[in-house]
Formats: C-alpha cells, sequence, structure tokens
C-alpha cells in the first residue's frame, strides 16, 4: 500500500483499501457480544429463578414474592461479582504481552488471539445451555477469555490499526466512527436479543438459537481477521518545526511530540526538556481523567442491568434487549457531536461536553420510577462515549506510532482493573442500598463523573499555556 492510502471512508477504493477496514471486524464481533451479554444475564436470571423454585411467577403472598426476588437480585449480583473479577483480572497475565508483540511482530497478533477467546467463552455459554451446566462453569470459561487477552487485548488492537490508518487531523473522527460502528452493532444484537431468547422455551433449551446466533458471529470475526484483514501502513506525521497550537479534533492539533522532534528538529532550536516534560504530564492527566470517568461509566452500566429487572421497572427479556439497545445510541449521537463540535472546540472541551452528559442523566436515572423515565435519562447522557474515545486520539498524537500497541494496551489494561475494582464496589453497594435507595450507585457515578472533569481542565490549562507560548516565540523569530 503506497503512501497516498487515506482513512477508510475516503480516496479511491481498492480491494487492498478495503481489506484495511477494520469495521467488519469490529461489527461482528460487537453483535456477538451483545448477543452473549443479554444472553448471558437472562440464562443466569433463568438459572437462579429455576433453584429458588420457579420465584419469577406470583403468588397469593406477595411479600415472599419480593424475599424472593430481592433474593435473586442478590444472587445475579455476586455471580457477577466473581465472574467480573476473573474477566478482569486474568488479562493482565496476557494483554501487555500480546500488546509488546503487535508492536514488535504483527499487529493482528492481539486482535486474533483476544477474539479466539471471545469465540470460546461463546462457545461456553452455548454449551452452558444446551447441557444445563450449572452457572458457575461461567467463572472458568472468563478465565480462559481473560486468558487470551480478552477486550483490552482486543481493543487496544484496534485502536492502534485504526490510528495507524488515518492522519492526525481526522484521527478523532476515524476513532469515533470506529466506535460508531461498534454501536450500530451492539444495537442491532441488543434490540434481537431478547427475541432470540424467546425462540426456544424450556429451562434445558432457552436461549439456544440466542448463543448459537453469537457464537456464529464470533467465529465469522475471528476467520475474517486472520484471512482477509490487512495491516494498514502508518501516516506520516505533519512537520510542525515551529508553532505548538492547539485546535479543534478536524483542524490543526498541534502537540509536542518528542519523536517527531527527533526526527524534523531544526538546527538551533533543539527541543527543551520542559516541553517534553509537559507533554509527558498531559498525558497523565489525561490517564487519569480516563480512569475517574470509567469509574463512573462501567459502575453505572453494571448496576443498570439488575436496577430494571427489579421493581419499579420490572422489565421482561424483550423490554431487556430494547434498554440495552437504547444504550447503543450513544454512538451515534456522540459520533455526530463530534462531527459537529470538533469544528469549533478543543479535544479537552469535548472530553468536558461528554463528561458532563452523562453525569446529568446518571443522577436523573437515580431518581427513575417509570419506564419512559430511564430513556429520558439515557437521551441526556446522548455524549457520554466521546470523552474514553477523545482521550485515546488526544494520546496518540503524543506519542510514537510503533508505541500505540503498548500506550493502549496499558490504557485499557487501567481501565479493565478499574472495571473489577468498579464492579465490586458497586455490586456491594448496590445490595446494601437495595431496600433504602435503589439509586445511590447512580448518584455516585454521577459525583465521579463531574469529579473526571478535574484533570482534564488541567489538560486544557497547559494547552492554552502552550499554545501563548508558541505564538510568542513565533513573534519573536518573525
Amino acid at each position: 500500500m503506497g503512501p497516498g492510502v487515506t482513512c477508510p471512508w475516503s480516496g479511491r477504493l481498492s480491494g487492498f483499501q478495503v481489506r484495511t477496514w477494520i469495521e467488519p471486524v469490529v461489527a461482528s464481533t460487537q453483535v456477538a457480544g451483545s448477543l452473549y451479554d443479554a444472553g448471558l444475564l437472562l440464562v443466569v436470571k433463568e438459572s437462579f429463578a429455576s433453584e429458588a423454585g420457579g420465584s419469577s411467577n406470583y403468588s397469593a403472598n406477595q411479600s415472599l414474592v419480593g424475599y424472593q426476588e430481592d433474593q435473586q437480585q442478590k444472587a445475579i449480583s455476586n455471580f457477577y461479582i466473581i465472574y467480573n473479577l476473573v474477566l478482569g483480572l486474568t488479562p493482565l497475565l496476557s494483554a501487555y504481552g500480546l500488546g509488546w508483540l503487535s508492536d514488535r511482530y504483527h499487529r493482528k497478533i492481539s486482535i486474533c488471539t483476544a477474539m479466539l477467546g471471545f469465540l470460546l467463552s461463546r462457545i461456553g455459554l452455548l454449551l452452558k445451555v444446551m447441557l444445563d451446566w450449572p452457572v458457575e462453569v461461567m467463572y472458568g470459561v472468563a478465565a480462559l477469555n481473560g486468558l487470551c487477552g480478552s477486550f483490552s487485548a482486543y481493543w487496544s488492537g484496534v485502536m492502534a490499526l485504526g490510528s495507524l490508518g488515518c492522519s492526525e487531523d481526522r484521527r478523532s473522527v476515524r476513532l469515533i466512527l470506529i466506535d460508531l460502528v461498534l454501536g450500530l452493532a451492539g444495537f442491532s444484537g441488543s434490540m434481537a436479543s431478547g427475541h432470540l431468547f424467546k425462540q426456544i422455551v424450556g429451562h434445558s433449551a432457552q436461549g439456544l438459537l440466542l448463543t448459537a446466533c453469537s457464537v456464529g458471529c464470533a467465529a465469522f470475526a475471528l476467520f475474517y481477521s486472520l484471512f482477509v484483514l490487512k495491516v494498514p501502513e502508518p501516516k506520516p506525521k505533519k512537520v510542525h518545526p515551529t508553532v505548538d497550537t492547539v485546535s479543534g479534533m478536524m483542524g490543526t492539533y498541534r502537540t509536542l511530540d518528542p519523536d517527531q522532534q527527533d526526527k524534523q528538529n531544526v538546527p538551533g532550536n533543539p527541543p527543551t526538556p520542559g516541553k517534553e516534560k509537559s507533554s509527558q504530564a498531559m498525558v497523565a492527566l489525561l490517564f487519569v481523567g480516563a480512569i475517574v470517568y470509567d469509574l463512573a461509566a462501567v459502575g453505572t452500566v453494571d448496576v443498570m442491568a439488575l436496577f430494571v429487572l427489579k421493581e419499579p421497572l420490572h422489565w421482561n427479556q424483550v423490554q431487556l434487549g430494547y434498554g440495552m439497545a437504547s444504550g447503543y445510541i450513544i454512538f451515534i449521537t456522540s459520533f455526530l457531536g463530534v462531527l459537529v463540535f470538533s469544528r469549533y472546540f478543543r479535544d479537552t472541551t469535548m472530553i468536558i461536553i461528554g463528561m458532563l452528559s452523562f453525569g446529568s442523566g446518571a443522577l436523573l436515572l437515580a431518581f427513575v420510577k417509570k419506564t419512559y423515565m430511564f430513556y429520558i435519562a439515557r437521551a441526556i447522557m446522548l455524549f457520554a462515549l466521546i470523552p474514553i474515545t477523545t482521550i485515546r486520539s488526544a494520546m496518540s498524537k503524543l506519542i510514537k506510532d510503533s508505541s500505540y500497541g503498548k500506550i493502549f494496551v496499558i490504557l485499557q489494561l487501567c481501565l479493565t482493573l478499574t472495571g473489577v475494582v468498579t464492579s465490586t464496589m458497586y455490586n456491594k453497594i448496590y445490595q446494601l442500598t437495595l431496600d433504602k435507595f435503589i439509586g445511590t450507585c447512580f448518584v455516585l457515578s454521577s459525583f465521579l463523573s463531574f469529579l473526571a472533569i478535574v484533570p482534564i481542565g488541567a489538560v486544557a490549562y497547559k494547552q492554552v499555556l502552550r499554545s501563548q507560548q508558541g505564538e510568542r516565540a513565533e513573534k519573536q523569530r518573525s
């Protein structure tokens, strides 16, 4: 592939260019994942309901029914605490190594290995449904998935390929486009999940069609990545030898790149250690902002699935599928938000907008009593996807192309470890506040989302200072 290759949606579409698109892998993997997530929740719910002696049917004793429902909620919550711990901690053993191998040998190593784990985990759920295994077998399935790198290795590989195939001034839009594809695929899978789950009724077979479809999509993604997908050649960095400014994500985003300075250093203008330290500090602040925001987002998603199954909402399988699908709408609205706002705002401003959007929606979610109120709260979160994606884009402009795999996998491992801690913490808080104020977790998420704005604001302040210094230096030279 020659140097003329641009982003997938622009330029002449040769067959080789099409094979560099990561979107088909993302779409099929996400459909498989959304079917798996819904299927796992419904299978676990039905398993605990059957163990409780059919607690899902109402009897004359309503107080007993309420007690059984609370016990079922706690059992599901305890299952997910252990499941998420296993799934979140096991990638620590392999994900960084896969990222290093991807940087050193071949970019597809982390993606293909992780998708092998995805496929095996989907097969594990299918066998659980077919053979009526106990739900505890899913802990082993999660461990196998995690040892293959799980989402940490997979998504860091996807972000690396997406960053390589596009120039800096289009990278934020490129990455949010990948997220849009992921969201549309997840929406489709979630919308179909409830209907597919109900096709075959009976405790030993319920969910068979849904899990079989998940296995089929995961298998397609793995074989496509192995035999069709090609790695794009990296786009050359733009030369900005003097001016160091910051503007919108679709315009020029000129930030200090130590490696770029080494390559493009102008005689008489050596790179200053102060700027290098400033760049490192900005990356560290972006890490902190991403982690704190991820605490809020992951905790809300974990508890939300349990929240909608209990009174006052008490959703059925189809309603649960629709509710999970509504969460993927933010991929569309966040993509549109990036396209519009990036023409006028800096990256940091976009990140803050997304954090405010999510925090406000989480606060309203704490007081939801009716289904329509739930969808209003989700609508307020319309820009909730912008922060993490934009943070990745900003980081990619501050590091080497050859370090994308390692840096992205470190970030993803931090987010995964954060998710493990968050899942345990939020599930325990949810159990303790189940009979008091069920929206406690959502209030906590709202607070954390607003708190994450602080380090991002510090990054924005540093960018303004560097921009002013660059302008003064340019005036002195002229």
